[in-house]
């Protein structure tokens, strides 16, 4: 049995740190060690032949356990979310992710939720990408600007300029709020700026692949 991290981002404007930061965290709560590493950077509109996602799904063995931040890292649409799970589940293989707090195995529940979340993530996504052009053709036709405004822009740009020293703070286990005082920011503003960098930018897409290693 071997467990497996799996990290993507889609762009080079978002880090892996993180993910692999909270995927440690997981699995030493679950009591489980993590024997290898997947890491990508690259849109999940990619074929997923042309991703080591791929790869690593054609050399899953039984009992084998795959671990995600959450399912979204796995792929975008509905049809290549259950196409994946149907790969994993068939070899007898775990998905687990972090965020949703699922444990997917080759039993008919797993495959029923599977079914119902993928389909809930794909309407998700749809009604936020309808009501985010909708609420922008009404801003621009307002004749208001867009965009943040000025101090929400400079506490970003401060967050920016020290995310060396906020990854090294995070990895050494401090907590968000501390790191939060430590640069004059609310917890809540240094929260929505780590989970800005692990969005998925899908109009950015990236070629560029980190090597698989144990």
């Amino acid at each position: 049995m071997t467990t497996i991290g799996y990290i993507r981002v889609s762009s080079n404007r978002q880090t892996l740190e993180h993910q692999r930061f909270e995927i440690e965290n997981f699995s030493k709560k679950a009591g489980v060690k993590i024997d290898m590493w997947v890491q990508e950077k690259i849109s999940s509109r990619k074929a997923l032949d042309k991703r080591l996602l791929g790869e690593l799904l054609g050399n899953l063995q039984e009992n084998d356990i795959l671990i995600t931040c959450e399912i979204s890292r796995l792929g975008r649409s509905l049809l290549e979310v259950m196409k994946i799970l149907e790969t994993c589940l068939s070899k007898n293989c775990q998905v687990w992710t972090i965020k949703e707090n699922y444990r997917l195995g080759n039993d008919i529940q797993s495959k029923v939720l599977a079914f119902a979340f993928g389909l809930a993530a794909e309407i998700e996504r749809n009604l936020i990408s309808q009501r985010t052009k909708s609420s922008l053709a009404s801003i621009k036709s307002s004749g208001k600007k867009l965009g943040r405004p000025f101090n929400a822009q400079t506490k970003k740009l401060k967050l920016a300029k020290n995310h060396k020293r906020i990854q090294d703070l995070l990895e050494q286990g401090v907590s968000q709020s501390k790191i939060a005082r430590t640069f004059g920011v609310e917890r809540a503003t240094l929260r929505k700026y780590l989970l800005r960098l692990e969005e998925t930018v899908e109009d950015t897409e990236s070629h560029e692949k980190c090597q698989c290693f144990d």
